[in-house]
């Protein structure tokens, strides 16, 4: 599990019916949102402008100073073996296989057999070779505390790697089944970059010159904020219709005075828009949150009337959710999360927050797979029939007018969300709603981005946390970290890890285990199912909904737009014909 990528991935994401269900089930939104896919209505040559964050300091997105920005970059110059598509479902992507098998379920040991296309080369002219997965494996797999990696799931179940019968098979052999194998040496990198701890430590960037995809970089200036890639030369797949891509770093709050100026192409707005400031703030405080909705609204407006642009909309790889600390005041009590967890009307709380947006929304109901993937089901009902308020009178609340007491207490519990965030406000605010329905008080705490996690998910200074994960689209892989039971470390405290609702109990624990071993796609569908009903049981949390994806890329411009789990297919990106 990449934790820290994870933790940062999830810090990017707070920058941007019955009580448990829903009564109404709206088409969600689109799982991606493209302008023209069909590459022969692309001419050749033209640059196409892209807005990144910042320049990254690295390519290698194994390192813990990664963003975003550097997989964007990344999957444009190195091999992908395989793709998701807009579904999460894999496929081998042909440039770089020719075919990749694994042994059937209940066939010991597993071993993955990789065919590489002939024609793929790094840019110097050597082939890809098991030399380049070794060096990776090695690198990856932990075994060597040397490589400054966060060691991502896979890896370390590694038994060896070897060339097959001819030098573009790969035989990959594990030392238990691992689900999703998929998900390994994507992106690939050559071995000279990870072969030795001092080269695969290096930050991955203005030096970094190999390349085996459609596009190499010419230029690399973090100064200028600009990353500039070519056409790559020694490219052996479809050619790439643009001649070059500009990355250019341009933040959130300036994209939409640089897309009217006509100085970008292909921009994210989900952070423009949901995290815009007030024309008249004073910068020294915090706006109030009315400001920021209003600010948020004109901000949409403006994107959506941008000339010669189209806003694309979709629901992005990533959720938002409701964490309920189980070690904290009545929280502790099982009843009271359920209660909480019964309260939320998971179709009203995703259509406050994603309705302003122009997006139909649908409400999450599993933690381990989204709407768009194959096998998504709603658990919910796990949570049983009780109503919150039978499931408060269980816990000894007493109705008191509005509210719930106990011993003297109200039943009052803090909100922890995002500073800024105009979806977050709108969240939080209808969840307020409804709990106050059931005689909880809840009270919304904002909280600053850059003290979120460190101050308060990772301390445990909070009762209820709003906020998003990432979802990788392999499911039966590094979800386990999020919901896994603590365990005391040295010291005897639990150590809780990702698992900031610090609830879990050892079922979850082995129902995930054997689902990322189960090789059999149905079996581990059940697998997944079972696990997701015990953490509704538990009331680990609330998934609410699949976060928004805003992205505005200039009308002339195809194939680039809200990818959802799929992502640019480089070579056939560029400016329509006529």
């Amino acid at each position: 599990m990449r934790a820290n990528q994870v933790v940062a991935a999830a810090l990017a994401l707070l920058m941007a019916a019955t009580a448990a269900g829903c009564s109404d089930d709206p088409a969600p939104a689109p799982a991606a949102d493209l302008g023209g896919t069909d590459r022969s209505t692309v001419r050749d040559g033209g640059t196409l402008r892209w807005a990144v964050d910042t320049v990254p300091t690295t390519l290698n997105v194994h390192q813990s100073e990664a963003t975003a920005d550097s997989a964007l970059l990344a999957h444009a110059l190195l091999p992908s073996l395989f793709r998701l598509d807009q579904h999460a479902r894999a496929g081998a992507d042909r440039d770089y296989l020719e075919s990749a098998s694994s042994t059937p379920a209940g066939q010991q040991p597993q071993t993955i057999t990789y065919h590489l296309n002939p024609k793929a080369v790094w840019s110097d002219g050597s082939p890809l070779s098991a030399a380049d997965f070794t060096a990776q494996w090695k690198a990856l797999s932990g075994a060597d505390p040397a490589y400054h990696s966060d060691h991502p799931d896979g890896y370390g179940q590694i038994e060896s790697v070897t060339q097959g019968s001819d030098p573009q098979e790969v035989r990959v052999v594990l030392k238990q089944p691992y689900a999703p194998w998929r998900s390994l040496f994507s992106p690939l990198y050559p071995a000279a970059v990870t072969g030795t701890p001092d080269a695969f430590n290096q930050p991955l960037a203005d030096t970094f010159r190999t390349s085996a995809g459609p596009f190499a970089v010419a230029s690399y200036d973090k100064a200028a904020g600009k990353v500039v890639l070519t056409r790559n030369p020694h490219w052996w797949g479809d050619p790439a219709k643009a001649e070059e891509l500009d990355f250019l770093a341009v933040p959130a709050a300036e994209r939409l005075d640089a897309l009217d100026q006509n100085r970008l192409d292909i921009a994210a707005l989900t952070s423009s828009v949901d995290r815009a400031v007030p024309a008249d703030s004073p910068g020294a405080a915090p706006p109030d949150a009315a400001a920021v909705a209003e600010a948020s609204a004109q901000a949409l407006k403006r994107a959506e009337a941008l000339p010669g642009l189209t806003l694309h909309r979709a629901a992005a790889p990533a959720f938002t959710q409701l964490t309920l600390n189980s070690t904290r005041g009545p929280l502790t009590d099982p009843n009271v999360r359920r209660a909480v967890a019964r309260a939320v009307d998971r179709q009203k709380t995703a259509t406050a927050a994603l309705g302003p947006l122009g997006l139909k929304a649908a409400a999450l109901g599993n933690h381990l797979l989204m709407t768009d993937q194959d096998g998504y089901r709603d658990n919910s009902a796990a949570l049983g029939t009780a109503s919150a308020t039978e499931l408060l009178d269980q816990a000894g609340w007493a109705a008191n007018g509005a509210a719930r007491t106990k011993d003297g207490q109200q039943l009052t519990l803090d909100l922890l969300l995002p500073e800024g965030s105009a979806t977050a406000r709108r969240t939080a605010d209808e969840l307020a709603t409804e709990l106050a329905a059931a005689g909880i008080t809840v009270k919304p705490q904002a909280v600053a981005p850059d003290t979120f996690v460190a101050q308060h998910l990772a301390t445990g200074d909070f009762d209820l946390a709003l906020f998003s994960w990432p979802s990788t689209g392999f499911a039966g892989g590094e979800e386990r970290a999020l919901y896994a039971k603590p365990r005391p470390g040295p010291d005897g405290v639990p150590v809780v890890g990702l698992n900031y609702a610090r609830t879990g109990s050892e079922e979850i624990d082995q129902l995930l285990d054997r689902a990322a071993a189960e090789l059999d796609p149905a079996a581990q569908r059940d697998l997944l199912q079972q696990a997701d009903a015990r953490i509704w049981q538990e009331a680990h949390s609330v998934p609410l909904y699949q976060r928004p994806d805003l992205v505005a890329v200039r009308s002339t411009v195809a194939g680039a737009g809200a990818y959802g789990f799929g992502g640019p297919r480089y070579q056939d990106l560029g400016f329509l014909k006529g």
